[in-house]
């Protein structure tokens, strides 16, 4: 009788063991993803099986105090090849330490600036994408991250439904352009308030520019380019400048990410223009400005988006 208690007791304790075990497996199972911080051990990497967007368990970044952390896994590409990665992703309490929009939940190329949109604050499950091209690339970094290359953050994010997809050059010669008028612009630059607007003879300047801009690029590049152009006004003013040793003040995708965001994800734009006034006669000297493409204290900011089609989906990137 003994002998059966003592054996009871024991399988007890095993089958105890066996689910301590198992449900640290659960929680820590980040499915050879590698876990990185910059500050390390400052943010906790967990799989959360009770705030999860489908059935498998979702994976969780905790960072209490400041940090940039990830967990990124080593992907094969083809060279030359556009590739998109999306996930769903929620957030709580997210508080970038600096007001650079590149900063919060996102997705990340690790060890370059390609990511995709950074989520901040407390919001609710979303779905986020990065679309990159491979170049001379062989095998990549894709990270899904807290923080990123602009700075740190505290606060969590939760990560789930990790898919990989891949492209090819889609070869229209038609060329859709965004270009968005930033109305007006208030930094502080040396400690100097500079409030600048547009003029609405700058707009008809500006829009007369871009109407001649889609009917030469034709000729210009003998009929192996087309153009349309959809122009934009915001209202909302710039707010932060980018400062470079070399070329001063510009601004920078982050300084005006949040105010096309929505407009560019809505649309399928090769190119987008910014253009932004950043002197007057009034502020002539007081913003540096070496390399700009534009007429007077206009700076025209140009991103290179490119043309691509999904012909290929990588169904688990994370099982």
């Amino acid at each position: 009788m003994k002998n059966k208690i003592v054996n009871i007791i024991s399988w007890i304790i095993i089958i105890f063991i066996l689910l301590l075990a198992f449900n640290f497996y659960r929680k820590n199972n980040f499915n050879e993803y590698i876990r990185s911080e910059m500050n390390l051990h400052t943010s906790q990497f967990k799989r959360d099986s009770n705030v999860k967007y489908s059935k498998t368990s979702s994976y969780e970044i905790i960072s209490e105090k400041l940090n940039d952390a990830t967990f990124y896994k080593k992907i094969k590409v083809q060279k030359n090849t556009p590739y998109k990665v999306t996930c769903m992703v929620k957030t709580e309490d997210i508080i970038a330490e600096n007001d650079v929009s590149g900063i919060g939940a996102q997705i990340s190329v690790i060890g370059t600036t390609e990511k995709s949109v950074a989520i901040t604050g407390t919001q609710d499950w979303q779905k986020i994408e990065m679309i990159f091209n491979s170049k001379d690339r062989e095998e990549i970094d894709i990270g899904f991250r807290l923080g990123g290359y602009l700075g740190k953050c505290t606060g969590k994010a939760w990560f789930s439904d990790f898919t990989l997809e891949e492209g090819t050059s889609n070869e229209s010669n038609n060329w859709n352009f965004a270009c968005f008028i930033f109305e007006n612009t208030d930094v502080v630059v040396d400690g100097k308030e500079i409030k600048i607007s547009v003029t609405e003879n700058d707009i008809s300047d500006i829009r007369d520019t871009i109407s001649r801009f889609e009917k030469n690029v034709s000729g210009l590049s003998e009929n192996k380019i087309t153009v349309d152009c959809d122009v934009y006004r915001i209202n909302d003013p710039i707010t932060k400048l980018s400062y470079d040793e070399e070329f001063g003040y510009f601004v920078a995708s982050e300084d005006i990410e949040n105010s096309i965001k929505d407009i560019v994800s809505q649309n399928n734009y090769d190119h987008i223009f910014a253009i932004i006034r950043l002197g007057n006669e009034e502020y002539a000297n007081d913003i540096q400005i070496n390399d700009w493409i534009g007429l007077r204290f206009y700076g025209l900011l140009w991103y290179r988006l490119f043309k691509y089609k999904i012909t290929k989906f990588i169904k688990k990137l994370y099982i």
